[in-house]
């Protein structure tokens, strides 16, 4: 696709203008340090994102069950719908 390698999002900013353009690049020793750093720094978020989906997923299957025992008569909803409409 010549037409997706030639155009941008970014208005003015095209195959010849970049052709044109200095890239530095750190050198590999460079880079693998900083990937190491980063994923030393980001290790606390992704163990924060990962215990929230697990809490997210817990919370679905409580959902799940509470409703089957509702449903199912194993929970009598009865009075506690009773306090939360008697306003």
């Amino acid at each position: 696709m010549i037409v997706a390698s030639t155009r941008s999002a970014q208005p003015h900013l095209n195959a010849e203008e970049l052709g044109t353009a200095i890239l530095l690049v750190p050198p590999l020793h460079e880079q693998a340090a900083i990937v190491a750093y980063l994923d030393k720094a980001t290790a606390d978020i992704d163990t924060a994102t990962d215990r929230a989906r697990r809490e997210i997923e817990l919370l679905g299957e409580y959902r799940t069950r509470l409703i089957a025992d509702v449903v199912t008569g194993k929970v009598d909803v009865r009075e506690a719908a009773a306090e939360l409409f008697a306003v």
